[in-house]
């Protein structure tokens, strides 16, 4: 990684967006995800869990992150719903009633595959309290690989998606100029009693419990690494002394989608995500001959990108990184 006024971003960014800046880049579409800021009680206040993420990762390798990925095209099959009305989370997540159920759907499942952490129950207002043994852990390991849907997961065990046990927090789409790009909702959700956390996800080689205070400031300080929505979205937890509060808040968040956005200034690209000032990074330009030659590499990359990403989608449900 490269660093610009004491932040981190990846080498390959300069080359990609003078080539965007140029028409030589064509942006890839991003897909549909969802990622889930599990918390707890903590001696100061609330803990959030985290998770680091394998450096080998093409996507953010070496980042503290939250549970969760891309949406799986079944999870807009109907499956067992408690709490609000699709029609409701469509309203509050900005999308159709389908896209909202598989949103939901995604940052339930999402954190059963990789905290073994499970937001269903058998009743509108009970959740399973234990998640362990070798009949759930085969099951996670069939929806990990796609053999078994969400859907017919929670039908063969009598349980209903408990989507009112979440609340939306934010909304991030990844830069145009990236070639994995993700339109990712943010949620919160208090843990189960009963249940625990794990590292569950063969992309992760650490998780914790973090507080966002001490988190934030071992980000502060060059110790942890994150990426703006994470980093942003973790100090926003800060003000909240416990976890009812930060759910009870969650209903008044605003969800206009971040995107961030890269300009050509003389010598320099300013990069910025609008409303977080802190991200705003001025990078120093390359060389013509480099930049040139980079910007060639940059575009047939996205191509690249974009053609297996439309493989992917033709292909059937496939796994991604939030």
């Amino acid at each position: 990684m490269s660093t610009a006024n004491g932040q981190w971003y990846p080498p390959e960014w300069p080359d990609r967006i003078r080539a965007l800046a140029r028409g030589e880049l064509r942006p890839v579409a991003p897909r549909r995800a969802a990622t889930v800021l599990l918390l707890r009680a903590a001696p100061d206040g609330v803990a959030v869990h985290m998770l680091r993420r394998r450096a080998s990762m093409a996507f953010g390798g070496g980042a503290y992150a939250y549970p969760g990925g891309s949406v799986d095209p079944r999870d807009e099959r109907d499956v067992p719903w408690a709490g609000p009305p699709r029609t409701e989370w469509a309203a509050r997540l900005g999308t159709d009633a389908a896209s909202a159920q598989a949103i939901v759907c995604a940052a339930v499942r999402e954190t059963f595959e990789e905290a073994g952490v499970l937001l269903a129950g058998p009743t509108p207002d009970t959740v399973v309290a234990d998640t362990t043994g070798e009949e759930w852990e085969a099951d996670r390991a069939a929806l990990v690989s796609r053999e078994l849907s969400f859907a017919d997961f929670l039908d063969r065990r009598g349980l209903l998606l408990r989507s009112d046990l979440l609340g939306a927090w934010a909304r991030w789409i990844t830069p145009g100029f990236e070639p994995r790009r993700y339109d990712t909702w943010f949620f919160v959700a208090a843990l189960p009693e009963g249940q625990r956390t794990r590292n569950a996800s063969t992309e992760a080689d650490r998780t914790v419990w973090a507080v966002p205070a001490e988190a934030a400031a071992g980000y502060d300080r060059g110790e942890l690494l994150m990426m703006p929505p994470t980093i942003s979205t973790l100090r926003s937890l800060v003000p909240y002394a416990t976890v009812g509060e930060v759910l009870a808040a969650s209903g008044e968040r605003d969800l206009t989608p971040v995107l961030a956005q890269a300009r050509l200034d003389g010598e320099e690209i300013v990069l910025s995500w609008p409303g977080h000032e802190e991200f705003t990074k001025h990078i120093p330009s390359r060389a013509p001959e480099a930049a040139e030659e980079g910007s060639e590499s940059a575009a047939e990359e996205s191509e690249s990108a974009a053609a297996e990403e439309a493989d992917a989608n033709s292909s059937g449900p496939a796994g991604a990184d939030a």
